[in-house]
């Protein structure tokens, strides 16, 4: 069973699963999770619990034993693992396949783990466990979801907020879920009657929202200017080093440049699955790919060149107006430069 940590609280009303697989990249929505199934085990008659950190320092037989204790007067426990972000090994995934084998109903095991990839989705490891119980996706809302995501906690903690100030919280909050829920327990406070509107929100928060070098290129190959330009200019008062976005932008070019070079002998379909290009991405490289052509890339390429070589040499100049224009030029649709 799937489900999205959305989803998790009204789950454990209609049902405790005997294996709680939480992975995702975002912290509040793992760290939400877990005290939601804790909370709910504890009401259940669980009465201990046990973590343990999965590293190749880690005694299993540790583990063996927790799972292992069932009498009439051994306490139900929760077990969690929290997995390394380098992913799953062959010895690990030997380990979790053989606890997976000792779970029985006086023990409630959680497994904690960062994004997973596709290969980890099929691994024999993650299907036999997933089997048994829940998987909570606790992946960060996109700029698509984040309204949605925003309107739910609105409505958890009883605010009502306009159509305007969801977009606002979902901007100034963006990438950002911890600053988000702190700042809606503070307009709780303000606002007994729960009502939000633009001037309740401006006179009240700050912005917090936090954006990376993979924000700004999803937003290039968008072809969205104005947010890769709200990204960028964030970026730079932040003094992120330009040499990092150059690098990120680098690669996405590069690639897209071999994309578009395939496109003459093969369809669009043929260089996702090549380039092994995730479904939630191919909307965006699709709309790259339709204003971009070889030649166009090439050219801006040159341009990021330059650009780091100003960031590396010149030192009295600043290249962050490059950025800026290539900013510009990626988004522009059929551009010539």
């Amino acid at each position: 069973m799937r489900i999205f940590a959305d989803r998790l609280a009204e789950q454990l009303v209609k049902q405790l699963h005997p294996i709680y697989l939480i992975f995702g990249n975002e912290p509040l929505l793992l760290q939400e999770s877990r005290e939601a199934i804790q909370q709910t085990a504890f009401a259940h008659g669980f009465e201990e619990r046990h973590r343990f950190a999965v590293s190749s320092n880690l005694d299993w037989n540790q583990v063996y034993d927790c799972c292992q204790a069932m009498s009439l007067f051994s306490a139900k426990q929760v077990i969690e693992l929290e997995l390394p972000e380098t992913g799953v090994n062959a010895a690990i995934a030997k380990e979790l396949l053989a606890v997976a084998e000792l779970i029985h109903p006086d023990v409630l095991l959680v497994i904690i783990g960062s994004k997973l990839t596709k290969a980890q989705e099929s691994a024999k490891w993650f299907k036999a466990l997933s089997s048994q119980g829940c998987w909570v996706n606790c992946l960060t809302p996109d700029i698509q979801r984040l309204p949605q995501f925003v309107q739910q906690r609105c409505r958890k903690m009883g605010l009502q907020p306009d159509q305007e100030a969801v977009q606002m919280l979902a901007q100034w909050h963006e990438g950002n879920l911890f600053a988000l829920s702190q700042s809606l327990e503070k307009l709780v406070l303000l606002y007994p009657d729960g009502q939000l509107n633009l001037v309740r929100l401006e006179h009240a928060l700050s912005r917090h929202n936090h954006f990376t070098a993979f924000h700004w290129v999803d937003a290039l190959l968008a072809g969205k200017a104005k947010r890769s330009q709200r990204i960028l200019r964030q970026l730079e008062a932040e003094g992120i080093e330009s040499v990092i976005l150059i690098r990120t932008l680098q690669k996405e070019l590069t690639q897209l440049f071999a994309m578009a070079s395939l496109l003459n002998s093969q369809t669009l379909a043929q260089v996702f699955e090549q380039y092994r290009i995730w479904q939630s991405k191919r909307p965006l490289y699709s709309a790259a790919l339709q204003r971009l052509n070889p030649s166009l890339l090439a050219k801006q390429l040159q341009l990021l060149a330059q650009a780091e070589i100003t960031a590396k040499t010149q030192y009295e100049i600043s290249c962050w107006p490059l950025l800026h224009q290539l900013s510009c030029q990626i988004c522009l649709p059929q551009v010539r430069i």
